[in-house]
Formats: C-alpha cells, sequence, structure tokens
C-alpha cells in the first residue's frame, strides 16, 4: 500500500496543473475574436461573449464562418469544464496529500 501511495502523490499534485495546460489550450483554440475580425465584423474586445457568438451563427449565411463559430463554442465550453475540474481537483488533491502524508 505505501508503493500504491508514492505513485498517488505525485499524480494528484499535477491533475489540477494538467486540467488548467488543457484550459489554456481550449482558450487559445478559441480565436473567435480574430474570427469576426477577418469577417469584417467589428467587436468591442479580444473576449467576445458566447452570446454573441450564437447571434452570429443565426445571422451568417457563410458555412465557413458557421463552422468556424460553432467551433469556437466547442472550445470555449471546453475551456469552461477543464477549468471546473481544475476548481474541483485542488481541494481533493490538498486533501489526499494531508491524508497520505
Amino acid at each position: 500500500m505505501v508503493l500504491w501511495n508514492e505513485y498517488l502523490i505525485p499524480i494528484a499534485i499535477c491533475s489540477p496543473i494538467f486540467f488548467f495546460i488543457l484550459a489554456v489550450a481550449c482558450r487559445l483554440l478559441d480565436n473567435s475574436a480574430s474570427m469576426f475580425l477577418d469577417h469584417e465584423i467589428l467587436v468591442d474586445s479580444s473576449y467576445v461573449s458566447a452570446d454573441l457568438i450564437r447571434e452570429q451563427l443565426d445571422k451568417t449565411h457563410n458555412p465557413k464562418l458557421k463552422k468556424a463559430l460553432q467551433k469556437a463554442l466547442i472550445f470555449r465550453r471546453l475551456h469552461s469544464a477543464f477549468i471546473a475540474l481544475m476548481l474541483i481537483s485542488i481541494p481533493i488533491t490538498i486533501l489526499m496529500c494531508v491524508t497520505l502524508l
């Protein structure tokens, strides 16, 4: 059982970092502001709201832009999911390290 604990502690410590790295990667892949500017749609900031993306999905007739915006929404949801997993795994990691050490 001691051998199992030796492997479990580094995995537990690295899991929030791993989820954070995945969240950052998904955020970087969500380049919705760039897509809007490429199609001459003016935006106020570099962070485009999901409501604006959905609104633009309903308005546009360009299939290439629709597909890109749908991808951006998927990356936005993945980003939120990985951030939630990271926040959930932090207290679990602290609890595991305290009880196993």
